[in-house]
């Protein structure tokens, strides 16, 4: 083994320590503050409030019977919140580009952008509901709204950040609208165009999940899901869906943080804090 393959290999694990360990000691804490909680805390009558980490390990997870439709829901929920992220996503796009071309464009779809964004989507329901039925549909609209303005918002700002140096050189050479958008603006949007889609991401699966509580037609979504096991107390089925729809949050945000990487990781660098 040569000394290059020696000193790389206690850096690599030291490395998946630091990433690896800490989630871990964390993780344990609050499972150790759960165990407090239900066993400590509760009365044994009120125990259904809060069940114990392998009360909810048993029954909502090793049970077949409980976990199937928990998988069937979330399966659900992820095509609901993919395509509607999809859809935002392509608005956002669209919508921040021509907000970067012409300031009045922006001062007119702004003001728009944000009132969609202040709205909230209890207000809404009912016109939902009227234009687009109680189904898959109005799911997806409602995770379009909940998704839309960090696409846009990010887009424009990543748009609209690159160096006015490189604008004047790219003015002296005489490039064209699209030349300085294809080689300088969007290569320079993309760390925050990435930003926006991971919160994109993470609103959207909400969006999906909330949507199902409103509409319920169709597919059962995890949202269904989990007002059933509500009206139930059923605690250890309830648990174990909320956490496959955390799971699902997370899966999202880190597939779109394992894109940035592979897109722009080899020539961008974040600044981090002092270990």
């Amino acid at each position: 083994m040569s000394s290059r393959s020696a000193t790389k290999g206690p850096g690599t694990v030291r490395s998946l320590s630091e990433r690896v360990l800490p989630p871990i000691f964390l993780g344990s804490g609050f499972i150790g503050i759960w165990y407090l909680i239900s066993y400590g805390i509760l009365e044994p009558r009120r125990r259904f409030l809060l069940r114990p980490p392998h009360e909810v390990l048993q029954v909502g997870f090793l049970d077949w019977d409980n976990f199937s439709p928990i998988l069937r829901a979330l399966w659900s929920s992820t095509k609901v919140a993919m395509i509607g992220l999809g859809i935002a996503i392509c608005i956002g796009f669209v919508l921040a580009t021509l907000m970067s071309q012409a300031k009045i464009v922006e001062r007119a779809i702004f003001p728009f952008a944000v009132t969609l964004q202040a709205i909230p989507i209890l207000a809404i329901v009912p016109l939902i509901s009227f234009w687009f039925g109680t189904g898959q549909t109005s799911r997806v609209v409602v995770c379009v709204i909940i998704s839309l303005f960090p696409i846009i918002m990010n887009t424009l700002f990543g748009l609209q950040s690159a160096d006015r140096g490189l604008h004047d050189l790219f003015t002296l050479h005489h490039a064209g609208r699209m030349t300085r958008m294809r080689k300088l603006m969007f290569p320079s949007a993309l760390p925050a165009v990435f930003a926006g889609l991971r919160i994109s991401a993470g609103l959207s699966v909400i969006g999906a999940i909330v949507g199902d509580f409103f509409f319920g037609k169709g597919d059962a979504g995890i949202g269904q899901l989990l007002r059933k096991h509500a009206s139930q107390l059923a605690g250890e089925e309830l648990l174990a869906a909320v956490l496959m729809s955390s799971a699902l949050g997370v899966t999202v945000f880190l597939f779109f943080g394992w894109i940035q990487e592979r897109a722009i990781g080899r020539w961008y660098e974040t600044t981090t804090g002092v270990d």
